[in-house]
C-alpha cells in the first residue's frame, strides 16, 4: 500500500479492498467481520446490521438524490442478507451556508423511501461545519433488519450455482458522470437508484433456494463477481452477450472508455441460486424489470477467477476494478 490515501482507495475495487483488509480488518478482526458480507448477521442469526456513508456529487440527479440514495443503500444491504429493513439511524454533516430548501428536499426523499421499505428512523446526529470543510452535505445511515431467510452468504457459492442480474447494469454510474460533466443526453437515461426489498421478498415467498445476493454498487458487477469468486474459492464463468446493458450506457462507455461491468449501480443486484431454481428466480425478477437475466454459472475451471466468455468463443479474465474509476459516486 501507498503511505497516503488516494481516491482509488474508495473505488470499490482492488485498492479499496486492500485498504479495508490491511487497515480496518486488521484492527477490528472478528469472525463476523471476516465473513465480508453486505450486512453483519447478529443476534443468533435473527438480525442483520449495516452502515453506509454517502457523499455523492451532484446531490440531485436523474432518478434520485443523496437522500434517496442514503436510505436505499443501507436498506438494500440489509435486503441482500435476506432481511426486512426495520430501524435506521441518520447522521448528517452539513456545510455552513447549505440551503434549507435543499435539505428539506433531501429529507423528504428519505421519508418517501423509508415508507417504501416499511422502515423508520429511530435516532441520528447532526453536525454543521465551517464553509469549505465538507462539500455541501454528507449522510450516514445505519440499519437493522429482521432476517427472513437464513444462510444467505457470499462464502457459500458452489459449482453449478447460477448467477442472475435483476436488470440492466451501469445506469447509476453513467447518469452521475453525465450530470457531473454536463453531458446533454437526449434520452431516458436515469439512475437505477431503488429499494430492492420487494424483489427479495418475492424470491423468499416463492421459496427460491438463495445462495447469495449482493447489490453491485461501487466497482459494479465486476467487483461483486470477483469478491464472490475469492470468498467461495470458485470460478465464475460469465456469458458476455447475456449481460444486459442499455444503449445509453453503451454509448457513454464507448465515448469515454468505460467498462459497463465496472460502473456503479444503486438498484441492481446479483443473485446466486441453485441450478434448478434459476428459471423460476429469473421469471420472478422479470416481473419487476424486463431485463433480468441469467448471466453466469459457477464452475471449478480457475479457482478465485472470473472468466468473461464472448459470443465468438473467446475468453478473458474479468479482473477486479483498479484505479480512480469515478469518485463521489455514492
Amino acid at each position: 500500500m501507498n503511505t497516503t490515501i488516494s481516491l482509488a482507495c474508495g473505488n470499490g475495487g482492488e485498492e479499496n479492498n486492500e485498504l479495508i483488509s490491511k487497515v480496518f480488518y486488521k484492527a477490528f478482526a472478528n469472525e463476523i467481520l471476516e465473513k465480508k458480507e453486505d450486512a453483519a448477521i447478529i443476534h443468533n442469526g435473527e438480525l442483520a446490521f449495516s452502515t453506509d456513508s454517502f457523499t455523492v456529487s451532484p446531490l440531485f440527479f436523474a432518478g434520485g438524490d443523496i437522500g434517496k440514495l442514503a436510505i436505499c443503500g443501507t436498506c438494500n444491504d440489509l435486503a441482500m442478507m435476506g432481511a426486512k429493513p426495520k430501524y435506521l439511524t441518520c447522521s448528517v454533516i452539513i456545510e455552513e451556508g447549505f440551503e434549507l430548501v435543499q435539505l428539506e428536499r433531501i429529507v423528504s426523499s428519505m421519508r418517501q423511501e423509508l415508507e417504501i421499505n416499511g422502515a423508520i428512523v429511530v435516532g441520528g446526529d447532526t453536525k454543521v461545519v465551517p464553509r469549505g470543510s465538507v462539500d455541501k452535505i454528507f449522510i450516514n445511515t445505519t440499519g437493522i433488519g429482521e432476517v427472513l431467510q437464513k444462510g444467505i452468504s457470499s462464502n457459500n457459492l458452489r459449482v453449478d450455482d447460477v448467477i442472475i442480474v435483476n436488470r440492466d447494469i451501469g445506469t447509476h454510474g453513467a447518469t452521475i458522470f453525465a450530470a457531473r460533466e454536463g453531458i446533454d443526453i437526449s434520452s431516458s437515461l436515469k439512475s437505477d437508484c431503488n429499494s430492492l426489498f420487494a424483489q427479495v421478498k418475492a424470491l423468499i415467498d416463492a421459496k427460491i433456494k438463495i445462495t447469495a445476493m449482493r447489490d453491485a454498487t461501487r466497482g459494479g458487477i465486476s467487483a461483486v463477481l470477483n469478491e464472490w469468486a475469492k470468498q467461495s474459492n470458485i470460478c465464475i464463468e460469465v456469458a458476455e452477450q447475456m449481460v444486459p446493458v442499455s444503449d445509453e450506457v453503451k454509448g457513454i462507455c464507448e465515448m469515454l472508455g468505460f467498462e459497463a461491468t465496472t460502473l456503479a449501480n444503486e438498484g441492481t443486484f446479483l443473485l446466486a441460486v441453485k441450478k434448478e431454481d434459476a428459471e423460476s428466480a429469473c421469471g420472478i425478477l422479470k416481473e419487476f424489470h424486463p431485463h433480468a437475466q441469467i448471466i453466469a454459472k459457477v464452475t471449478n475451471a480457475h479457482a478465485k477467477k472470473v472468466i468473461l466468455k464472448s459470443a465468438w468463443g473467446t475468453s478473458r479474465f474479468l479482473e477486479m476494478p483498479t484505479g480512480e474509476l469515478l469518485p463521489r459516486i455514492c
